[in-house]
């Protein structure tokens, strides 16, 4: 034999070794004997055939197996097929199987069908646990609303939530508790009558928003609802009125200034009315020496008609000049008194 390996060479040796290593390579990478060995000396029968079949199936093994190992551990009964559904269906085992066990220990009735599909949902079924057996205390952000007396009222929320496990699947989010804690704030400020009754009883505000139930289609359960903070913030139904009179003032001026202008195109229309009758009636003084000359003429006046006719003009003329001369005297009296 000796001189048979002495024949063959030390360079074949060595080729055989290392076929021999990368042979045994191979197998051990398709067949997980270590964590088959792990799973063994845990107590968790599963065979070797089925490791291959998840690495045929593009399964890590060392993902279902793990947490295998933990659920056996804990005392949960829970087997391959399940595990390797849930993985194959895009879920996180590992978190799960967190859960499963956390709810366990906290007498939380979680059966590995809801758990699952709470996480391929998206929903952290762990946290959710947890959240189960420690409250999750949500602040909401300052809601200002006006009493009916007009001042506004800033009051500030913390709403302690326990998550539903029944209610994660499909059920509303931390977004929808706080509008609507939010709306039944404002809703408890606006009916009260006085704003000082809301600042001496802030625990209305609580009471009446629990009362509504709003808890309803979320994923949370509502424990209790305190308010944090209450402050009166500025005098809006006094600066509504404000606001008024100034719309108001702005329409009266409005209004006054279209009148005053109706009334400035008025004038400059009757003005221009009686313009146009002064110039109808220069224009009717300016025809009559037409017409004297046109009378003498023709004979229908004689001398004497026209010289009386001139007397009259002149006895007008001079009567107007000493109603002229009267009143100017007496305005002169007037400024002298």
């Amino acid at each position: 034999m000796a001189d048979l390996l002495a024949g063959l060479g030390l360079p074949l040796i060595l080729i055989l070794l290392v076929l021999v290593i990368i042979v045994f390579s191979v197998i051990f990478s398709i067949i997980p004997v270590g964590l088959w060995i792990s799973a063994y000396a845990a107590g968790v029968r599963i065979g070797l055939l089925t490791l291959v079949g998840m690495r045929l199936r593009r399964v890590i093994p060392a993902r279902i197996v793990a947490p295998l190992i933990k659920a056996n551990k804990a005392g949960l009964d829970l087997n391959v097929s399940k595990l390797e559904g849930h993985y194959l269906a895009g879920g996180s085992v590992d978190r799960v199987v967190d859960a499963l066990i956390a709810a366990q220990r906290a007498e939380i009735p979680l059966p590995f069908e809801r758990a699952a599909a709470i996480d391929l949902a998206g929903r952290k079924v762990l946290d959710a646990v947890q959240m189960s057996v420690n409250p999750k205390v949500i602040e909401t952000p300052v809601v200002a609303a006006m009493a009916k007396d007009g001042i506004e009222v800033k009051a500030k929320a913390k709403v302690t939530v326990r998550a539903n496990i029944d209610r994660l699947v499909g059920g509303a989010g931390e977004e929808t508790i706080i509008a609507r804690v939010g709306e039944g704030i404002v809703t408890t400020i606006g009916s009260s009558e006085h704003h000082k009754y809301v600042l001496e009883n802030p625990d209305t505000i609580s009471q009446t928003v629990l009362n509504k139930g709003l808890d309803a289609g979320t994923a949370f359960e509502i424990l209790s609802i305190d308010i944090a903070d209450v402050d009166v913030g500025k005098n809006i139904g006094a600066q509504l009125q404000t606001d008024q009179a100034d719309a108001d003032k702005r329409i009266a001026q409005a209004k006054a200034e279209e009148r005053r202008a109706m009334a400035v195109a008025h004038e400059q229309e009757m003005k221009a009315s009686v313009q146009e009758k002064q110039a109808k009636v220069v224009e009717a003084e300016a025809q009559v020496p037409k017409a004297l000359a046109q009378a003498l003429k023709e004979g229908n006046i004689g001398a004497m008609d026209y010289y009386n006719l001139k007397n009259l003009f002149a006895d007008t003329e001079m009567r107007k000049s000493i109603g002229k001369a009267t009143g100017a005297d007496r305005e002169e009296e007037k400024e002298e008194d």
